[in-house]
């Protein structure tokens, strides 16, 4: 559309006319920088994306597929499902690689990712429950590469935490072993990978935490953090004193709260302290400047940006949007370490 002819026009209307021009160029300028690139932001790799719906819809893509974006940006549409099955978990393995899956049961599976066929960005998936023996009403809460380190740190809603040994969820572990008594604290929400002698930090979904040493697990479990009637844990990751976690709030605003500024309890089992900001947190993951970060919304789009974008904090913030969403929340969150490329 053309111009008119606009010099008829009062000087006052004339400068509200240019200035709504204005406004539409800076809208454009904006949506076109919220475009995601189509170009592979990394030379084809075999380390995948695996998405799990809440119903049990499984994929894996290659990670080169998903451009990087920058933080606050809209994502691209991922796994594919129907509006009442919401892409629930994420996680990053080499195609050759192992999962670990853990359930609300606390159940424990091993599904090698040869299994599943590689799939598009934008796909369906298989459903887990052709692949592994499951329970009624049975869901995987945590996905997880093997062999990665010495212990696996589980944590339930009510905040019981228990360490498994990594030869205990080998090969030859049976599928379906259960790690967890459902009776203590509640169903399993979580799950990570320790060193053996690091911290654990375990957060609740009104954005509490609470961080001590891992050490202080006994073999059978402990009560990790109390937490209040209408709260309940939602993740545990490892981490040190130099560590920060980032912490994401279903609205998509994110922080990285830096270890050195949440000291640590002298032992498990108090009540947790404000982290962030959030009424509704959704993950916790330590990160460093390698990685990248991946979230993915109820309504199936994922985004992905570095690390290094969101600012570390040592105090407790509402957080910077890592993510736009237009009737929409995030539901998962996972990293990518970039070193793997």
């Amino acid at each position: 559309m053309e111009r008119p002819d606009l010099s008829q026009v009062s000087p006052e209307v004339l400068a509200y006319i240019e200035a709504l021009e204005a406004q539409l160029v800076a809208g454009q300028a904006r949506t076109a920088a919220a475009t995601p690139s189509i170009e592979p932001s990394e030379p084809p790799t075999t380390i995948n994306i695996i998405t799990i719906s809440q119903e049990g819809m499984i994929k894996r893509t290659p990670r080169h597929l998903y451009g990087r974006q920058r933080r606050g940006g809209m994502g691209v549409f991922d796994l594919e499902t129907a509006e009442s099955d919401a892409p629930a978990l994420l996680a990053v393995a080499d195609e050759s690689e192992t999962l670990l899956l853990f359930s609300n049961y606390g159940r424990a599976f091993r599904l090698p990712l040869g299994k599943l066929n590689e799939a598009p960005v934008r796909a369906k998936g298989q459903a887990l429950a052709d692949l592994l023996p499951f329970q009624v009403h049975e869901r995987i809460v945590a996905a997880l590469p093997a062999n990665r380190d010495k212990y696996v740190a589980l944590v339930s809603e009510r905040g019981w935490v228990r360490r498994v040994r990594d030869g205990y969820l080998g090969a030859n572990m049976l599928q379906g072993m259960s790690f967890h008594n459902v009776k203590e604290g509640g169903y399993l929400v979580g799950a990570c990978w320790t060193p053996g002698d690091s911290d654990l930090f375990i957060a609740t979904k009104q954005g509490k935490a609470i961080r001590f040493m891992e050490s202080q697990v006994p073999t059978r479990g402990v009560l990790g953090l109390r937490t209040q009637v209408d709260d309940v844990v939602v993740a545990v990751t490892a981490v040190s004193n130099s560590s920060g976690v980032f912490l994401i709030g279903d609205d998509g605003k994110g922080t990285i709260r830096q270890m050195a500024g949440f000291a640590a309890n002298k032992a498990p089992g108090a009540g947790g302290k404000v982290a962030m900001k959030t009424d509704n947190l959704i993950g916790a993951l330590a990160v460093t400047e390698n990685d990248d970060i991946l979230l993915i919304s109820r309504q199936g789009k994922i985004i992905r940006f570095q690390a290094e974008e969101v600012p570390p904090k040592e105090g407790v913030v509402q957080g910077v949007n890592c993510m736009a969403l237009r009737a929409d929340e995030v539901t998962a969150v996972t990293l990518a370490p970039i070193s793997e490329s």
